[in-house]
């Protein structure tokens, strides 16, 4: 396992951390409650990463 494999974990961290820092309504984000525009980031970030994390192991090969 590589180290840059560690960056997996930023949209776990992401989602896990969505109640305790994104919980509330407003400010509203293209007409979404917060709490749901954040979930939708970290879902974008995610296949962002696994995007990364894709091209950085084929590099290494």
């Amino acid at each position: 396992m590589r180290a840059y494999h560690a960056l997996a974990l930023i949209p776990l961290i992401a989602l896990l951390g969505a109640p305790f820092f994104a919980n509330r309504v407003e400010p509203r984000i293209f007409g979404l409650p917060f709490l749901l525009a954040w979930c939708v980031g970290a879902v974008l970030l995610a296949s962002g990463t696994m995007a990364l994390l894709h091209w950085l192991d084929r590099r290494a090969r």
